[in-house]
């Protein structure tokens, strides 16, 4: 079965949809409604930015929705998912690719959704920190001796676990899953916590948002991040979207039931190949592409 994956946050690189612009008219077409859409030139940034302007939240996240939807949109028949899933902020591309949501209201969501996380960052102070070669236990149970706000965020493959949380709490945590054996705990280059408490000002933001928003079923299952199940009802789509913003992203967990449930193809659309790299460190048996237009 082919599984069809999109990135999240961190996979801009300056000049990404470039290519895409310039070949496509379908592709250019879209790139300009949605600079219509935003209400200011996201290409320019996207095409011609410098990394530090790629990194802006409000910036980030629909420049990399805008070049996975499109680039599936660009595929045409060769796009055909049997089930998708997207990493954080790509379960919003993964909606869109599947027909669940029409390319303007997924594009609004993103732009809402980013503006509401980089409030909330404003408002409580946080960061992430990567934890590589521990148990899943270890570090969810450091987490929770730690005196403060820390908890595991994003569980990517195994022996790789990101903590979000305050900033004093993340690197008491960091000191502590060093001495437990952690072979590194780097605090990362984000701008806030996201994925955990932190964010319950953007959730309940992004809530109003989504319940305004109409979704239809899906074309194919989606595996969402917070439950690591296929799901094509549109409610739970909902609830599981809005959850999402302060709930861990199940990647690993995600990808394993994916492969169970038949995956031996995952084409990951969109900027970079992050994904590709931790699917096959979840598993090495599968298969992984990029799409190419």
């Amino acid at each position: 079965m082919n599984a069809y994956i999109f990135p999240g946050q961190g996979a801009q690189f300056s000049g990404m949809g470039k290519t895409l612009y310039e070949k496509s008219k379908e592709a250019k077409s879209l790139f300009e409604e949605a600079n219509s859409i935003l209400g200011f030139e996201i290409t320019k940034t996207m095409f011609e930015g410098e990394a530090v302007d790629l990194k802006k939240t409000k910036i980030t996240q629909p420049a990399i929705f805008l070049h996975s939807v499109i680039l599936a949109k660009c595929l045409g028949e060769k796009f055909n998912p049997e089930m998708v899933a997207g990493h954080s902020l790509g379960e919003f591309s993964a909606l869109v690719a599947s027909k669940a949501l029409d390319f303007e209201s997924g594009l609004k969501l993103v732009a809402q959704r980013a503006q509401a996380m980089q409030k909330a960052c404003e408002i409580s102070k946080g960061t992430m920190a990567a934890v590589l070669g521990l148990d899943n236990n270890i570090v969810e149970n450091v987490c929770k001796e730690i005196n403060g706000v820390v908890v595991s965020a994003n569980y990517n493959c195994p022996g790789q676990l990101v903590i979000s949380g305050t900033l004093t709490a993340i690197n008491l945590a960091c000191e502590a899953l060093k001495e437990k054996g952690a072979r590194r705990a780097i605090v990362l280059p984000v701008g806030g916590a996201f994925h955990s408490p932190l964010m319950e000002p953007a959730r309940e933001e992004l809530a109003v948002a989504i319940q305004n928003t109409e979704f239809k079923t899906p074309s194919c299952p989606i595996y969402q991040n917070t439950t690591a199940k296929a799901v094509m009802d549109i409610n739970e789509i909902k609830v599981n979207l809005i959850a999402q913003l302060t709930l861990p992203v199940k990647w690993c967990q995600s990808v394993e039931q994916m492969i169970n449930d038949g995956a031996k193809i995952f084409t990951e659309v969109g900027p970079g190949n992050v994904l590709q790299g931790l699917v096959r460190k979840i598993n090495r048996e599968v298969k992984t592409l990029s799409a190419i237009f």
